[in-house]
């Protein structure tokens, strides 16, 4: 077990996913990611949130271990979803007297996921602000909807100022595996929960009402100190803000050309002044860290060939991902590549076009082929429009 001190009343109990490929089936995850578990112990006992079935045995000793033969009272469902709720049954069966805690609506979503055993007569449902007496604590239920699914709730420790987040304040990557908080949370953050900024607003307006010294995510480390760093960039992100003053170059390119381009266009911007340059291949590099940097940057700039009367793929996939993410407040410049009939520019636009606030550069640069003499003088125009101050 992950040797992760909260408290001498509150216990971990989650575990590190290291043989996982892909988070969600769509998200890699080199380092894993670990599924958190706690347990309280007052004069009841609660459990909050089990793991995913993948990691039933060694949650399952963990849980044991802190027991130590005890019998819990309380399972509080926090979050549905089966990486986190994949165990509610078999602790149901185990222990016949403990009682499920949840919102109204995760208590709807039981029978989805365990239909062979009736779990309703063991809930208790908890509205927004109720409250639940372990005996010389009280913890207090926050419904955090779309956050990011509809039955969200946080938990909130008074005595020992913990908030337990949900899958707020969640990150890729073990336990095991230490490093920089904010690169692998920034990507998990706009993938997993960057389509619900409004969303997130709201529950950090509820959380800034407590006095919390501790954040217990259900993904990633617990957060102890310089809290408003955290917060800080939660409310960054989930205000669809820029977080860095920069310019992201995202291409996707067939044979080369256009990745041709997009390199020299990076380079005239760093030779212009921009402060900071960041390029994505979109065949190539991962399509959730392109979708993290697209959001971590003030400015972009979207390169693609044009195929089959449309763009190349890549490129609408990358599109796809950022609307369906909720992009927006940015300047964009595009720049396409057509050897006969060039029509990427105007896909790009539209897609782009039904986006929120999104600030489209003229001019927008064309470029038919090999990057010539002529097309460098387009990117050069394109880098001083897309930098010009308002």
């Amino acid at each position: 077990m992950t040797d992760l001190k909260i408290s001498n009343t509150i216990k971990y109990i989650g575990v590190d996913d290291t043989d996982i490929d892909l988070f969600e089936s769509q998200y890699i995850v080199p380092d894993g990611i670990s599924y958190n578990s706690y347990v309280i112990f007052d004069e009841k006992i609660a459990i909050l949130d089990t793991v995913d079935r993948r990691k039933a045995a060694e949650w399952w000793a963990n849980l044991q271990e802190v027991l130590g033969g005890k019998q819990p009272d309380y399972l509080i469902v926090q979050h549905m979803e089966p990486d986190h709720a994949g165990l509610i049954a078999e602790v149901a069966e185990r222990f016949p007297n403990l009682q499920i805690v949840a919102t109204p609506k995760a208590i709807t979503m039981l029978p989805l996921f365990f239909d062979k055993v009736d779990l309703a007569p063991r809930c208790i449902a908890v509205e927004e602000g109720d409250t639940l007496s372990l005996g010389g604590r009280t913890l207090q239920f926050f419904h955090a909807p779309m956050v990011h699914w509809p039955e969200v709730m946080v938990t909130y420790d008074a005595k020992e100022r913990v908030l337990f987040s949900a899958d707020g304040f969640g990150k890729f990557g073990a336990l095991a595996h230490e490093d920089e908080w904010a690169c692998e949370a920034r990507r998990y953050y706009f993938n997993i929960c960057g389509k619900y900024g409004a969303q997130v607003q709201a529950l950090l307006k509820k959380a800034a009402t407590l006095d919390i010294q501790t954040i217990c995510p259900l993904h990633g480390p617990v957060l102890k100190e310089n809290l408003g760093y955290y917060i800080g960039l939660y409310d960054t992100w989930s205000r669809y803000a820029p977080e860095v003053e920069g310019i992201f170059v995202a291409y996707a390119s067939i044979h080369g050309n256009t990745a041709v381009a997009a390199q020299q266009l990076a380079e005239i911007l760093r030779q212009k002044g921009a402060k900071k340059v960041a390029v994505a291949d979109l065949s190539r590099d991962d399509m959730a860290e392109a979708v993290e940097d697209a959001f971590k940057y003030s400015h972009m700039v979207v390169c693609a060939a044009s195929y089959d009367a449309s763009v190349f793929p890549p490129m609408h996939d990358f599109l796809h991902h950022l609307k369906i993410k909720s992009y927006q407040n940015r300047r964009v410049g595009i720049v396409e590549n057509g050897s006969w009939a060039p029509c990427a520019a105007r896909v790009m636009h539209d897609m782009l076009s039904q986006m929120k606030n999104i600030d489209i550069v003229e001019p927008k640069v064309t470029i038919r082929g090999a990057v010539k003499a002529e097309d460098v003088k387009a990117l050069e125009a394109l880098a001083e429009a897309v930098m010009k101050k308002d």
